[in-house]
């Protein structure tokens, strides 16, 4: 027996939007407390800020692939476009990061190096996702209408 069920348009734009607005959040989180940890640390504990800020983007990176997964199949087309794009943003830029961001923390050292990568993570990710954000909310978005099957 299959069922109609209605998909909002509502539900269609947050869909497309909520990859990229964790991201933004979880991004700034880490970046803060990046911030934070090195107004509060001392010379003898200078690992705080690495311990503050990487936790964020950790589970991010974990619970994201859950979300991703999860509107890759939306029945909305748009908004599975909007997820694709977040996600290869997301991934891509902490994949390159993974494998050249260590030779950026060497190159400077410390604080700076520190600052370098979880900045360059900032700076890539961020205002995209935001302009990614703001369009998906001026896109027309419709009410669908799917058939479920129902299993008895």
């Amino acid at each position: 027996m299959k069922a109609k069920r209605v998909i909002s348009a509502a539900s269609s734009r947050f869909s497309a939007q909520i990859f990229n607005i964790i991201t933004v959040a979880v991004m700034l989180i880490s970046l803060s407390a990046l911030l934070l940890g090195k107004l509060l640390a001392s010379q003898k504990i200078g690992f705080l800020p690495f311990v503050l800020s990487m936790p964020p983007i950790m589970i991010w990176l974990g619970a994201s692939m859950f979300v991703y997964a999860t509107v890759a199949h939306h029945p909305n087309s748009r908004a599975a476009h909007y997820n694709k794009w977040a996600g290869y943003r997301f991934y891509g830029v902490m994949g390159t990061l993974m494998v050249f961001g260590q030779p950026l923390y060497d190159v400077l050292g410390g604080w700076q190096g520190l600052m370098l990568v979880m900045g360059l993570a900032v700076v890539i990710i961020v205002p995209w996702a935001l302009y990614d954000i703001f369009k998906a909310a001026r896109e027309p978005w419709q009410d669908m209408t799917i058939e479920v099957a129902i299993n008895e």
